[in-house]
């Protein structure tokens, strides 16, 4: 059975975060990684206002054979990255070796990961591969597949009303000020901007029936408690 994991770490634990980290006002997210023979290439995504400082940046690294911008789209580039010692990066090494399926990472100075293992058998090997690199994570919660299915149909979500309102949060679409509009999250779910946003009201709408009317009926019966 798949396992998810999910972790924080230091941009000073890992090549890729030491290279892309200098406190610029970006977004940055790792899309995959692709083992080559020795080497390991990531594909990052890159949000800014212009990005002749962060080619600069990362080409200027010692660490970096080479950088290629392969795409642009709406402020946003995506980028592959080629290290000069094939086996610099100790930590997106243990993902490759793990075969692991990166589903979201992101962060600058702090990194968030959530990555996919086909069974717990592979999660150990990511484990006691962390330790004997000496890597420090601070992990958040693992959880397997059928678990967060679950947690999914606690509210009565649909699958589509779920997934966007996942997505939603975790581009902080709810932040303030919003750092996603409902124009990228639509494109990114390949739907209409009108298709999205019935599906977030209709899923909100869901979830605070379920905690927030269900918590009045239960103190109206004196069930509520602290």
């Amino acid at each position: 059975m798949s396992v998810i994991l999910e972790f924080t770490v230091d941009s000073a634990e890992f090549t890729l975060g030491q290279v892309l980290s200098n406190g610029a006002d970006r977004r940055l997210e790792l899309e995959r990684i692709v083992p080559t023979g020795d080497a390991i290439m990531p594909f990052v995504w890159v949000t800014a206002d212009e990005f002749t400082a962060f080619e600069e940046h990362v080409r200027d690294s010692p660490r970096v054979k080479a950088l290629h911008a392969l795409d642009r789209i709406d402020g946003k580039g995506l980028y592959r990255i080629e290290w000069a010692d094939r086996r610099d990066d100790h930590l997106i090494g243990g993902i490759a070796m793990a075969e692991a399926a990166v589903l979201e990472a992101r962060g600058d100075e702090h990194w968030m990961f959530r990555l996919r293992f086909t069974d717990h058998e592979r999660l150990s090997q990511f484990h006691n591969y962390l330790t004997d690199h000496d890597i420090r994570i601070h992990i958040e919660r693992t959880y397997t597949l059928s678990e967060e299915t679950e947690r999914g149909h606690r509210f009565d979500l649909s699958e589509e009303q779920r997934e966007a309102l996942v997505l939603a949060l975790r581009r902080g679409y709810f932040d303030t000020p919003s750092e996603a509009s409902l124009d990228e999250l639509a494109a990114e779910l390949d739907i209409t901007r009108q298709a999205l946003s019935n599906r977030i009201r209709r899923g909100t709408e869901t979830v605070l029936r379920k905690t927030l009317l269900s918590s009045v009926a239960d103190f109206d019966e004196g069930t509520w408690s602290d």
